[in-house]
């Protein structure tokens, strides 16, 4: 506890720059309205519109700054040229890693193929290298419309004010700091990449702690509404749809609760990110009220929000580290994923054992359903399409359900993960998915037995 702390006054005109542009920031990213016979959020609205304006071209850009993140990084680690090893910004787009340099070369290898339809099929199909090209037309809008509406929940205040006034509930129930709050229902409601990037930065700016980070990341990460409705038609269940999100709730909730209290997150450094150091204070004074001290931090950092010129620079910066850095992963991670998952038995054979777990959860076809299961490592569209064939609705549901749940998966999610600076690696992913897998399917077959779904 703080001693002998005042709250400070503020103007009007003070909390009022702490309060509009929250509410907007609240009303954009986690505000559910209809539109077009379904529902959705602004952000989500703006990105689609986005998305379809820039179709016709989203080809020859994608393969455009994959080329120019391959082509430049090569340049920089062979030659370490000046003009961007001085460069702030170019600095940070084009240093990369022998690793990451490899799968950049692969990545803008792979979509010139696909662009120009020339190469194996296996890796220009519409189920490999075409899929990645349609993922990516989809993600760069999402990421550009995020990147300069984020600092409405990142500047603003909201997070430290709601962070103040709900800290007694996400600290012994997720073990998470109450500023949380917002980034878990920006993670759940709305996009579940915006929400990993939305994690990442609040780690690098000293908000959560290694671990706090990753559980937000792997855990509270989930997809769109309308995604979810895609899913549930995919699987013939959509009209058990308030059963099916009833369901992913209450076992996204109750897993982590889970997860938070055993190895590997409870194991993860509780440190916060070293250049930066801790930055967040939730603790009110003695003798002041938690609204008031929750009210004092919110406005507080307001007062030292970026101009709107600033909002700008800072959008384009996540952009362009977004565009050239993340793309040509994305790019490479997901065709190899997508390639094993089409062309190999891989999954089928690795699939076996959870085979054997949902025969004993007393599920139907379990060995058909097995592979579903696991290749949502993969992407989150594949358990669909392999479920959406069997027989047993009951069956059909849980694995949708499960898919929902898992999300962490390769072609975005997880290289996202994998690229910030949070501190796990490809084999902590694994494990937490494998993990997050093993923990939820009873809890869902438990509560779809309890709706009576057969």
């Amino acid at each position: 506890m703080k001693d002998n702390q005042s709250v400070q006054k503020f103007s009007n005109k003070s909390i009022m720059k702490f309060l509009i542009p929250s509410l907007l920031g609240i009303f954009i990213f986690l505000f559910p309205i209809p539109w077009n016979g379904s529902i959705n959020i602004p952000i989500g609205i703006i990105s689609e519109w986005l998305a379809a304006a820039i179709k016709p071209v989203a080809p020859i850009l994608i393969t455009i700054f994959i080329l120019i993140s391959a082509i430049f990084s090569t340049i920089t680690t062979l030659f370490k040229p000046n003009f961007i090893l001085k460069n702030a910004i170019l600095s940070k787009l084009f240093v990369s890693s022998n690793f990451y340099l490899i799968f950049k070369i692969i990545g803008a290898i792979v979509v010139v193929m696909v662009y120009a339809q020339k190469g194996p099929d296996f890796i220009i199909s519409a189920d490999t290298g075409g899929t990645m090209m349609s993922l990516l037309k989809t993600l760069i809008a999402w990421f550009f419309a995020a990147s300069f509406l984020i600092p409405l929940l990142m500047d603003f205040g909201i997070m430290d004010f709601s962070g103040t006034l709900i800290r007694n509930f996400t600290q012994p129930l997720f073990k998470l700091p109450g500023r949380s709050a917002i980034d878990l229902l920006a993670s759940w409601v709305g996009n579940c990449n915006v929400g990993v990037v939305l994690t990442t930065t609040q780690y690098e700016q000293g908000y959560y702690t290694g671990r706090e980070a990753i559980t937000i990341a792997t855990c509270f990460s989930a997809v769109s509404l309308p995604f979810c409705l895609v899913i549930a038609a995919m699987l013939k269940v959509d009209h058990l749809f308030l059963q099916f999100y009833a369901i992913l709730s209450i076992t996204g909730v109750l897993s982590v609760v889970i997860m938070t209290r055993i190895p590997p997150l409870s194991k993860y450094s509780n440190e916060y990110y070293a250049p930066v150091g801790k930055q967040v204070n939730e603790i009110e004074p003695e003798g002041v009220t938690k609204f008031q001290w929750a009210l004092q931090l919110g406005v507080e950092r307001a007062t030292t929000a970026p101009s709107l010129t600033g909002i700008l620079y800072k959008g384009i910066d996540m952009f362009l580290g977004i565009i050239f850095s993340l793309t040509p992963l994305v790019m490479s991670f997901g065709t190899i994923a997508l390639i094993l998952a089409t062309y190999t038995p891989i999954f089928n054979y690795l699939s076996v054992p959870f085979g054997y777990y949902l025969q004993l959860l007393g599920l139907e076809e379990a060995f058909a359903a097995a592979p579903a299961t696991i290749v949502g490592f993969v992407d989150m569209f594949i358990p669909a399409i392999l479920a959406a064939n069997l027989v047993s609705l009951k069956t059909r549901f849980v694995v949708g359900v499960l898919s929902l749940v898992q999300i962490i998966y390769m072609t975005e999610v997880g290289t996202l993960i994998l690229t910030s600076k949070m501190p796990i690696n490809f084999k902590g992913v694994l494990i937490l998915f494998l993990q997050k897998t093993i923990i939820s399917l009873p809890i869902i077959v438990l509560f779809t037995n309890l709706f009576g779904i057969a």
